[in-house]
């Protein structure tokens, strides 16, 4: 019977990569991170050290290419969304797709935002690896700006707002804090919310003639 390191070389140097992430990022999860050694995710895979010391040079490197492989695959779930005709409707998709690679790769999600591995500290390649995972988002808001959709100004400030926001509502739905019931309809509502808040177009409350509105 062929070890999963024995497999993944049949496909390939990428499999071989993925196949130790993956073993590499289970173990983090299950046991934390002082099981994240090279000689354990060796035995876990089937492959000898000198394997993942050649491919990352170690446990450093082997975190700082989990913490890169996360915002790599949200970079490459964004790439497939569809632009349209509709730049609002492009962001809110973005967004979207946001919490669905949250909620399907919790684990790539730790190693990304709450440093499961206190002592790692991304390097520079793996930062700026991390800020193209948002290309997309920026490009969207500028697409809303130029459509008269949302305010101008400044696009790559403004979709940090929109991270912040989404970020928040997904941290708290994997902690456990939103119901999953509740969850996607809070994450929609945020996400508009913050929308309206740089939109064009006026809000019902500035529509209405100021001597009907109700003053507290």
């Amino acid at each position: 019977m062929s070890t999963p390191y024995q497999e993944a070389q049949r496909a390939g140097q990428d499999a071989v990569r993925a196949v130790i992430l993956d073993s590499a990022i289970t173990l983090l999860v299950s046991e934390g991170p002082a099981a994240l050694t090279v000689r354990r995710i060796a035995t876990e895979i089937g492959s000898s050290t000198k394997v993942l010391y050649t491919m990352f040079g170690g446990k450093e490197g082997l975190v700082d290419a989990l913490y890169r492989e996360g915002f790599a695959r949200l970079r490459r779930a964004q790439e497939q969304v569809p632009c349209g005709g509709d730049p609002l409707a492009y962001l809110t998709e973005l967004g979207l797709v946001y919490r669905e690679r949250a909620l399907a790769e919790p684990a790539y999600y730790r190693v990304m935002f709450e440093q499961p591995v206190p002592e790692f500290r991304p390097s520079a390649e793996a930062l700026a690896v991390a800020e193209t995972a948002f290309g997309a988002s920026v490009a969207a808001v500028e697409a809303c700006m130029a459509a008269g959709i949302l305010r101008p100004g400044d696009a790559y400030e403004l979709s940090k707002l929109f991270w912040a926001a989404s970020h928040g509502a997904v941290s708290l739905e994997l902690a456990g804090h939103f119901p999953a019931a509740e969850a996607g309809r809070r994450y929609d509502a945020l996400m508009a919310a913050v929308a309206r808040a740089f939109s064009t177009r006026p809000s019902p409350v500035d529509r209405e003639p100021r001597e009907k509105r109700r003053i507290p």
